[in-house]
């Protein structure tokens, strides 16, 4: 019993270490980020290889394997949390085919609070209210904060010590952007945003 047990064991870390050799750590990395749940920053990618591999390394395997998949239906993107891949935009309307169910739709109120908090982090809900001439309904920012897209990340320094809001990188990973700076010009934004339910409350 007690040589199957040793077996069973050895057997479970029996994994063979892979080759200092760019294509099969290439190899590697493509079957990990294919099978990833969310994005794998350079750090989480390198607790694969033992002994891990240079972080300089997998960056240059990982730009290969991007060109490499330039030209398929899915696309290896840098996100604000790490990388992933992910469908391409023009296959989105056949894959939706498969899963009808429509993302939340937000009100006008929703979206704008989410554009000041995008474009003037950190702020306070005072901020917010200065900006758009209305009071912010607590339900508005709890909208946003279950979403995932928004965090308080500290509190200014003034009496009653307010909250200060940003944007998280779910918020960024969502949009398919690496950080803030990638944000487009707000009167685009301001285009894009859906205005569907614009008179519903949030």
């Amino acid at each position: 019993m007690d040589d199957l047990n040793n077996k069973t064991s050895a057997d479970s870390v029996a994994i063979p270490a892979p080759q200092n050799h760019p294509g099969e750590l290439k190899r590697i990395l493509e079957a990990v980020l294919l099978t990833a749940q969310q994005p794998l920053s350079v750090s989480d990618l390198r607790k694969v290889f033992v002994p891990e591999v240079g972080s300089d390394t997998l960056r240059v395997l990982l730009d290969e394997l991007r060109v490499e998949w330039s030209d398929r239906p899915l696309e290896l993107m840098q996100l604000a949390s790490g990388w992933r891949f992910r469908s391409r935009a023009e296959f989105l309307p056949y894959l939706e085919r498969l899963n009808p169910e429509k993302p939340p739709k937000y009100s006008r109120a929703v979206l704008e609070t989410l554009a000041i908090i995008a474009y003037r982090q950190p702020v306070t809900r005072g901020d917010i209210e200065d900006i758009r001439g209305v009071s912010v309904a607590t339900q508005i920012i709890k909208v946003l904060e279950e979403r995932g897209w928004v965090d308080v990340v500290g509190h200014r320094d003034t009496p009653g010590r307010p909250a200060l809001l940003a944007t998280t990188k779910k918020f960024l990973d969502d949009l398919g952007l690496r950080s803030v700076t990638e944000l487009p010009p707000l009167e685009i934004m301001n285009q894009t945003m859906d205005l569907d339910n614009a008179h519903q409350s949030p």
